[in-house]
């Protein structure tokens, strides 16, 4: 087989994240990002040699969802909230179950010192077994049509499941736990990328799950040409209120050699490959 490795990875391509009705987490443009997305699948699927779909896994209790933490009154958090290292050293936000205050107090404090992010209470989203966490149809119906025409299994990387942290990124969460291998280095999902010729990668949220996804793909390339990585850009859109986190990732990923691209600029350099 003379074809080109050409890999699509979809991250987070799901009903709480597009913006449509009933969804936990609506982004504005997704669902017309997914669908330009799945037009793609459908007219040039004959050139993708695998399609990777990382699926956001969450369970309710979570500790960035608002039932992990109370005030001194008993009130959860509303969704949107920051919760920095002194808010919690303060008391003004602690852990609902006081077992887990010392682990709380700790994750905060690791957070601050990495420089990524304050924790951001977040609606609960993605949770097993909901609507929510299934892939938006559209995708859905392009992936399974791929599957069946190719006799192939689009890949499913699952992250997120462990309460203890946020998990944004597909490679590795914000907190590596050293008893769930879960949590760490996600060295397959790498290594699938290294090996492509082309990697064309698309998903919600530019601002969160993206950014970080590709910003670890990128920081462990190893010697692997950046330029092999395509971004793109009319197939993610940034969480409403974040875009500066979607420019700066774009501006930094093209100063690395990332290439940053439309989907039909995508679609034209499949079908030259042809």
């Amino acid at each position: 087989d003379l074809m080109d490795k050409n890999i699509l990875v979809v991250i987070d391509g799901q009903n709480d994240f597009m913006d449509i009705s009933g969804s936990a987490l609506p982004v504005t443009g997704a669902a017309e990002d997914m669908s330009r997305i799945a037009g793609l699948i459908d007219q040039l699927g004959h050139q993708l040699w695998d399609i990777q779909l990382t699926l956001d896994t969450h369970h309710e209790y979570h500790i960035a969802h608002p039932v992990f933490w109370t005030d001194s009154q008993g009130q959860s958090p509303a969704p949107f909230t920051l919760i920095s290292l002194s808010d919690v050293t303060s008391g003004k936000w602690r852990a609902r179950v006081p077992n887990h205050q010392a682990m709380a107090t700790e994750y905060v404090e690791t957070l601050a010192k990495s420089g990524r992010y304050e924790l951001v209470v977040w609606q609960p989203h993605c949770l097993v077994g909901s609507w929510g966490h299934n892939l938006y149809q559209p995708l859905y119906n392009a992936v399974s049509s791929w599957e069946k025409q190719h006799l192939a299994i689009a890949s499913k990387v699952t992250k997120g499941s462990n309460w203890s942290t946020e998990h944004y990124s597909a490679v590795k969460a914000d907190v590596v736990r050293s008893d769930d291998p879960g949590t760490q280095l996600n060295v397959d999902f790498i290594q699938s990328l290294q090996n492509a010729d082309r990697v064309f990668l698309s998903g919600q949220a530019s601002s969160h799950c993206v950014a970080n996804t590709v910003r670890d793909v990128v920081d462990n390339f190893g010697a692997e040409p950046l330029n092999k990585l395509y971004l793109m850009a009319d197939g993610m859109s940034p969480v409403p209120g974040f875009e500066s986190l979607s420019d700066d990732f774009f501006r930094d990923m093209k100063a690395k050699g990332v290439n940053v691209c439309t989907t039909r600029e995508a679609a034209s350099s499949l079908q030259r490959a042809a």
